[in-house]
């Protein structure tokens, strides 16, 4: 059984529990999802239920999911916390017993408080043993350790507790900014049906999608994806390739003329010979650029780690040369305490975390440190135009007459002709002359030529509306209209004509979103560079590039995934910080190869898992707000390391010459990394708007 669904096609809620209802259904035997086409397609038991019953039953089903709460998937989060417990617990512990046995007093034996620490730097030390028989060389692990060590045997558990609880409560929060892979970039081709129509000897049967080999005759109807890449054998149809290719508008396609996976067919229906299937058709193609393509460092080690190894040889000499000549190991002890590096080990992910975080209170999904890092820095942005820059909706813009036409009767007739039809033109149309008042009048005969345009027999009148080529067909000239109106000649428009003689044309277009304009220019004052990156053909790109003073250098248009993919390394390359917005399953590839990758929260599955930044409230605006953020994060960071290195210093030169308890040591080190610690925490103070 097969149902349409208008609110599959814009409620992605409704889809999920729709979809966790039928799935668990008795009667249900399997249950495919096809929101792009507003349709769901399932198997039942027909043995158990009629026909009857099972379409009362689904009406239930399809009402009940409109309430019901379906729990989404991955919302328990108790693994996770018991996760960071069971790794905080024994550094909690070791600096509860110290406190309770020293400054407290409490008859806490010592062998518990040293054997708690002692076991609670076991990863530590593990770390810094593989760092010196693996590697060959002393890391932050192993200053560590000896600091741990030193001031253990110095008899002041407090000391060593303290720093081991901040050491892997830093290391807990830096691994917690973790980016996520593209573990669902595969959810492309997972999209299609699993069973697809074949022809084979004459006669249509119906196979699993993976055992489409080249040179089957694929059928695909109307509301379907194409599943498979090929040429058309037979049948004409109105294509929607927006994302795939990026197009705004519909193609139409015949005989003879190339279609590719994931693209819907909206009207008509085709014989398709296979060529490509699976990975290897362009759909799949994007989903290979996503997976080899470089992600890169994920932890904020390109702060912490790098100064951390650059300090660890000189605090180690350090130390010993002043234990060699004083002979105090008090003195060492307290020079290993300040290293200063757990200061910046702690604060800089907190910083991050916190910004993260504040990113998401204005709706801004910020995946990784190093996502953020980047977003600092970028100085270049490339926009996908359709549903990116623009609404994705074709609109129309106005009416153009000449011979004296009435714009109204024109529009009447437009309407009449294109009614009952269902193609992003007709409907912008019809809502436009409903918008004007127009009514539609009476129509007797009608033609409608898939992709082309429509001849009516309108109270009389033989009318015909259409595309300039549908005109050319029709042996209508259009030189008038061009004479009248230049800038007519190669835009967005539908002409009218009456009885053989042209009236004049309907305008239409992709707009821009209300906030695009606003967006390009607060980045172009910020220094930053504006691309255009589009599969759409070069003249409207153009359009949309004059309109927000993007250089006409600055356009690619007419590319493909892997062009686009493209694009994107070559600025790298030539030494930008590149930022890729997008929101098409086109997009997915140049996504993946961007330094900082940007999609919507209601862009495909596909390019939300593979972008670093997702705007959840799908404004362009938030993209100023979220590079403004990540300036603010570097310089926060600036200032942590500041605060967690001036003291240190300061005491440093205390205990090297007239000598500090460890104690104290600790007090400043660890003083220090909770003040880096707290002024990492001020994005999250900041209001949502600011």
């Amino acid at each position: 059984m097969r149902l349409r669904l208008p609110r599959l096609g814009c409620d992605a809620h409704y889809v999920y529990r729709l979809q966790m209802l039928l799935e668990a259904d008795e009667y249900i035997t399997e249950v495919r999802m096809k929101p792009q086409a507003m349709s769901v397609a399932l198997h039942y038991h027909g043995d158990r239920v009629s026909v009857e019953e099972m379409q009362q039953h689904l009406g239930n089903l399809i009402d009940l999911a409109a309430t019901a709460i379906v729990p989404a998937p991955g919302a328990d989060g108790d693994g996770e916390a018991e996760s960071a417990w069971s790794e905080l617990k024994l550094p909690l512990v070791a600096s509860l017993l110290a406190l309770l046995a020293g400054p407290m007093g409490l008859p806490i034996p010592t062998l518990a408080v040293v054997g708690t620490i002692a076991v609670g730097s076991l990863p530590v030390a593990q770390k810094a043993l593989e760092s010196l028989w693996q590697d060959k060389r002393i890391n932050i692990d192993c200053l560590d350790l000896m600091a741990l060590t030193l001031t253990t045997l110095q008899g002041n558990p407090l000391t060593p507790s303290t720093i081991l609880l901040l050491h892997k409560l830093g290391d807990l929060i830096r691994d917690r900014t973790a980016r996520s892979t593209t573990r669902h970039a595969s959810e492309l081709i997972d999209s299609l049906d699993r069973v697809v129509w074949v022809e084979r000897d004459g006669m249509k049967v119906q196979i699993a999608l993976d055992r489409v080999r080249p040179g089957d005759t694929v059928i695909v109807y109307p509301g379907e994806q194409i599943p498979i890449d090929g040429s058309i054998l037979r049948g004409q149809a109105t294509i929607d390739q927006q994302k795939l290719t990026g197009e705004s508008v519909p193609v139409r396609r015949s005989v003879g003329d190339p279609v590719y996976a994931s693209t819907l067919v909206r009207e008509g229906h085709l014989y398709i010979l296979t060529e490509k299937t699976g990975l290897d058709t362009r759909a799949g193609q994007s989903i290979t650029l996503v997976r080899e393509a470089p992600v890169g460092d994920t932890r904020m080690e390109n702060y912490a780690a790098q100064l951390a190894d650059k300090a660890i040889l000189p605090a180690f000499a350090f130390s010993t040369g002043v234990l060699v000549v004083t002979g105090s190991m008090a003195r060492a002890a307290a020079i290993l305490t300040l290293d200063f590096m757990t200061g910046i080990r702690v604060s800089v992910p907190t910083t991050v975390l916190a910004s993260m975080s504040a990113a998401a209170r204005r709706g801004i999904l910020i995946r990784s440190g190093r996502s953020l890092e980047q977003l600092a820095h970028v100085d270049a942005v490339v926009f996908d135009k359709t549903g990116t820059l623009t609404q994705g909706d074709v609109v129309v813009t106005g009416v153009r007459t000449i011979h004296g036409a009435d714009p109204r009767r024109l529009l009447a007739f437009a309407a009449t002709a294109e009614r009952r039809l269902t193609h992003p033109i007709a409907c912008a149309l019809l809502n436009y002359a409903q918008e004007c008042g127009v009514e539609a009048l009476e129509r007797d005969g009608w033609d409608y030529q898939v992709g082309l345009g429509v001849r009516a027999i309108i109270e009389g009148e033989e009318v015909r509306v259409g595309c300039d080529r549908f005109m050319a067909k029709e042996q209508i000239d259009l030189e008038r209209i061009y004479e009248v109106y230049p800038d007519l000649r190669g835009s967005a428009a539908i002409y009218v004509a009456s009885n053989g003689e042209l009236l004049g044309a309907i305008e239409y277009t992709d707009p821009l979103r209300p906030e695009t304009k606003g967006t390009i220019q607060a980045l172009q004052a910020q220094g930053i560079d504006i691309h255009i990156l589009t599969g759409d053909c070069r003249q409207r790109a153009v359009t949309v590039a004059s309109q927000l003073g993007i250089a006409t250098e600055n356009i690619h248009a007419d590319a493909f995934p892997e062009q686009k993919a493209a694009v994107v390394r070559e600025l790298h390359e030539s030494g930008k910080t590149v930022a890729f917005v997008g929101d098409g399953i086109n997009d997915s590839a140049a996504l993946a190869y961007a330094d900082v990758s940007v999609s919507f929260g209601e862009g495909s599955e596909v390019a939300r898992e593979t972008a670093d930044v997702v705007l959840m409230e799908n404004n362009l605006e938030s993209l100023v707000k979220a590079i403004a953020l990540a300036q603010q994060t570097q310089q926060l960071i600036g200032e942590n390391t500041r605060l967690s290195v001036i003291p240190n210093v300061a005491a440093l030169l205390l205990a090297t010459t007239v000598g500090l308890h460890p104690l104290a040591a600790a007090v400043v080190h660890n003083g220090s990394a909770i003040a880096a610690g707290v002024n990492g925490l001020r994005p999250l103070l900041k209001g949502r708007d600011n």
